[in-house]
């Protein structure tokens, strides 16, 4: 008897090195169990020392591959990335919409680790707009800072997971990363809207700088398991727990000269 694959869209920049963007999506998608098509929103010459060039695709192709996928292929969740622009957060949003697309998994990729911006005033204003169409929005704390507007500490942690998600009308996965904790645990705040709850999320901290792609992964992962009939804070729970182990896994790994990747593998 003939199945059909349970597939996830992910919608993202392509990192030439393999680490982040649509390569991680596409490993992560696998490695957890469902098929992977993309739709790439902008090309860039990267490496696991930084970014050196970034070209964005023009709107009438990013429409042309949206419209492709989306009239062949039906997706049980979609992951999106880094949206550097309001012409394509609008081109995003409007196809989605026209699609009745659900399960979408935003990654509202906004500051580097630097610290720096990655997208215009502008555009992240057109990102907020866009919020409410997704189920699932995954800020780390520098991002989650640019969406009330507050520094966001121990202190306020589990208030602002909230804050974000009534203001926006979304579930938020608010990543404790950098958050300045004196335990090796790490904490994830998860206010699902659905259910008005709150849930923590506890991994080991891992003492490895081989994180590069940690959020690409964790998005998609959260996706795949959403696709695979999971409810949001089992999915949530499970795509924490595979992005820690495959940190865990590839911690004593290099590759290149710079922050290596996870190994998204590495549990097989």
């Amino acid at each position: 008897m003939k199945q059909t694959y349970k597939s996830v869209l992910t919608i993202a920049g392509s990192d030439s090195g393999g680490g982040a963007g649509i390569q991680a999506d596409i490993k992560s998608i696998s490695a957890c169990g469902a098929y992977a098509a993309s739709v790439i929103t902008a090309t860039t010459a990267q490496n696991t020392q930084g970014v050196f060039d970034i070209h964005a695709i023009p709107i009438a192709h990013l429409e042309k591959q949206l419209e492709a996928v989306l009239d062949d292929i039906h997706f049980g969740a979609v992951k999106i990335g880094m949206l550097h622009s309001c012409e394509v957060i609008q081109t995003v949003a409007v196809k989605l919409s026209e699609y009745h697309v659900k399960n979408i998994v935003l990654d509202p990729v906004m500051v580097a680790t630097s610290g720096d911006k990655l997208i215009t005033d502008n555009a992240i204003d057109c990102l907020k707009e866009f919020l409410p169409q997704a189920r699932l929005i995954t800020p780390n704390i520098s991002e989650a800072e640019l969406l009330v507007n507050h520094s966001i500490n121990s202190s306020n942690f589990e208030a602002s997971a909230q804050e974000i998600g009534r203001s926006y009308n979304t579930s938020v996965l608010l990543k404790g990363g950098h958050l300045e904790r004196e335990e090796d645990i790490m904490l994830d705040i998860l206010f699902n809207r659905e259910t008005n709850s709150i849930h923590k999320i506890y991994n080991p901290k891992i003492n490895t700088k081989n994180t590069h792609g940690t959020g690409c992964s964790l998005s998609s992962s959260i996706a795949t398991f959403l696709c695979l009939g999971f409810e949001l804070d089992v999915a949530i729970e499970k795509g924490c727990n595979y992005v820690n182990q495959a940190i865990e896994k590839g911690k004593n790994m290099d590759l290149g000269k710079g922050n290596s990747p996870i190994n998204h593998f590495g549990l097989k």
